[in-house]
């Protein structure tokens, strides 16, 4: 194998170090995918970073590489969706990114249909497996109006929480529909949806891709995609949510992964619910199972519809259009409940941990 081969090669073995995993395939999609995305100096820089923030000046001594154009490099890279590079306050720092969550939905800016083709086939050999093992690397949020007042909630279970403890927001495409239009099958909801969040403020200013909006243009965007029919998802740890993604069955992975993969899903995602209906109120119009029912939960029975538990991913879609108001959120019992890492440290570790890999390295 030449130079170039190996270092594709040791980056896709270095992702696949990494907790989230990136599987080798007996086509070499893996790699091919690898080299659209990276030149062999980028691929080389990037096993050279780490899962935790760093200065230029950190990465230059620990890895002896000249500071001499180093951060100019790396922020190239972070403009591509390598790496991950933010000015905090003057100051740059970068973190490798996983393939998922991570440089896949970084190209946002760069896919073209040779890259829509390329993770489309990649995509059955990446989710079987990444899915098969948890934690989920996504947390459904309900749709808050449709949890009982009377209900236990906890923060990252109320989407106003998650929106009001952070000071920047951004909207972008969603990655998963333009990939599906660019292979000729667009989604007909809203293509504009997925938001990023940080806790302090100006974060995405100078944002290369996407627009930053305003708190109360966050709250109408999450209002805007739940009358569409989207599933509210963020980062399935407790603390530091930087995303709501707001998802459709037919683009998004993990939902992708229940409808098509047969992927089991209280294992694809996490979540704390799951809808009931009730027979004496449903008057059988079929909205929910027809129209908003993303997973395919729902289904006529003999005197009404009626939600298989284990199949509902508790999104709340059902109910906030129920013409008879006969559905409503029950809680999951507490042995069906996974509790959720507290950090993304700790959903890396705990990842780890359960596929056996030691990233001790990129820590």
């Amino acid at each position: 194998m030449n130079a170039q081969g190996d270092i594709y090669t040791r980056l896709a073995e270095v992702l696949d170090t990494l907790p989230n995993g990136f599987p080798s395939t007996e086509s070499g999609i893996e790699i091919r995918l690898l080299k659209k995305i990276f030149t062999p100096e980028e691929a080389e820089l990037f096993c050279d970073l780490r899962l935790t923030y760093e200065t230029v000046d950190q990465i230059a001594a620990r890895t002896g590489r000249p500071l001499d154009g180093l951060k100019g490099r790396l922020i190239a890279m972070g403009r591509k969706g390598q790496v991950f590079a933010i000015d905090m306050g003057g100051t740059w720092v970068f973190k490798m990114l996983p393939w998922v969550f991570g440089i896949y939905e970084f190209q946002l800016g760069r896919i073209d249909e040779e890259l829509a083709r390329m993770s489309e086939e990649y995509y059955p050999a990446y989710n079987r497996p990444f899915f098969a093992q948890g934690p989920a690397l996504m947390h459904i949020v309900p749709i808050e109006e449709t949890i009982h007042s009377h209900q236990e909630t906890l923060p990252y279970d109320r989407v106003s929480a998650l929106i009001e403890k952070n000071k920047s927001f951004m909207v972008n495409e969603c990655i998963c529909k333009k990939e599906k239009a660019l292979l000729g099958e667009p989604c007909d909801r809203p293509l504009e949806v997925c938001m990023a969040m940080a806790p302090v403020p100006g974060v995405f200013d100078k944002t290369p891709i996407g627009r930053p909006i305003t708190k109360e243009e966050a709250y109408a965007l999450l209002k805007k995609t739940e009358e569409a029919g989207l599933v509210h998802m963020t980062n399935n740890f407790q603390n530091g949510q930087f995303f709501i993604c707001n998802c459709c069955k037919c683009c998004c992975g993990p939902l992708r992964s229940i409808n098509e993969l047969g992927i089991p899903a209280w294992d694809a995602v996490n979540s704390s619910y799951y809808a009931k209906i009730d027979p004496d109120e449903c008057t059988s119009c079929g909205l929910c199972a027809d129209e908003r029912c993303q997973v395919g939960a729902i289904a006529e029975g003999a005197d009404a519809y009626e939600v298989t538990p284990r199949k509902c991913i508790g999104c709340g879609l059902c109910i906030s259009t129920c013409p008879a108001g006969a559905i409503s959120l029950a809680r999951k019992e507490e042995k069906d409940i996974k509790q959720q890492p507290f950090t993304e440290n700790d959903w890396f570790e705990e990842r780890g941990a359960k596929r056996g890999v030691d990233f001790s390295k990129y820590r």
